[in-house]
């Protein structure tokens, strides 16, 4: 443990509750270059924010001033930050957003393709700076004239945790279920655009809402 610490971002950082806080960290992929790397917190008036940070010289300390702002989500409860962010294999930039919180997405944003809530997004931070803080990657899915085109899938709870296969590049999205399933969900590699269900499904489950056409994918 260093008597410094790497970043200290105390001042900005709220925690309130007990799914807030200080909540990733993930180092650019051309890091040994750039000194460039990402974090996900919870503001001190409850707002996801995900910044870019450059680390000195050293590569052991970083200097929170360098902070430039890459998205801020709005978080109308305090549970279901998501909060985890990583580089996948393509280079680009995951971040994990849960529903907003409260119980049984009462806004229900994870099928609202407007809001980011409810979602995996995935941007472009490769020349992420104060003036163009991310990119749409062109491959993304085009889910409708009115989605986010940040949206890579839809239709989660709190996907707080997930991961790539080493190997293959497919994603594993770990969602905290309701009352009593927990999902793991699976992404082939490189193939977006798919709806998990919630809140019409809980796991294989029907939840609340008719899907009608939606396609959903399952557990």
């Amino acid at each position: 443990l260093l008597a410094t610490p790497f970043l200290d971002l105390t001042d900005r950082v709220g925690s309130r509750a007990n799914e807030q806080g200080l909540l990733s960290i993930a180092f650019s992929p051309d890091f040994p270059q750039s000194r460039r790397f990402f974090v996900n917190y919870t503001a001190n008036n409850g707002d996801t924010i995900v910044s870019g940070f450059v680390a000195n010289a050293d590569g052991l300390t970083a200097d929170a001033a360098s902070e430039w702002e890459v998205l801020r989500i709005e978080q109308p409860y305090a549970n279901h930050n998501g909060g985890q962010i990583t580089f996948g294999p393509d280079g680009m930039l995951y971040v994990g957003m849960g529903d907003g919180g409260s119980a049984g997405d009462p806004q229900n944003f994870a099928q609202n393709m407007r809001s980011l809530l409810g979602k995996m997004l995935r941007i472009d931070v490769s020349a992420s700076s104060a003036d163009q803080p991310y990119r749409v990657p062109a491959d993304n899915p085009s889910l409708g004239a009115e989605a986010r085109p940040e949206i890579w899938a839809s239709g989660l709870r709190n996907p707080w945790r997930f991961s790539f296969d080493r190997l293959t590049g497919d994603l594993f999205i770990a969602d905290v279920g309701q009352n009593q399933v927990e999902e793991v969900n699976f992404q082939p590699a490189h193939q977006g655009g798919q709806n998990y269900g919630w809140k019409f499904r809980e796991g294989f489950e029907p939840f609340a809402g008719d899907p009608g056409q939606i396609v959903l994918t399952d557990p």
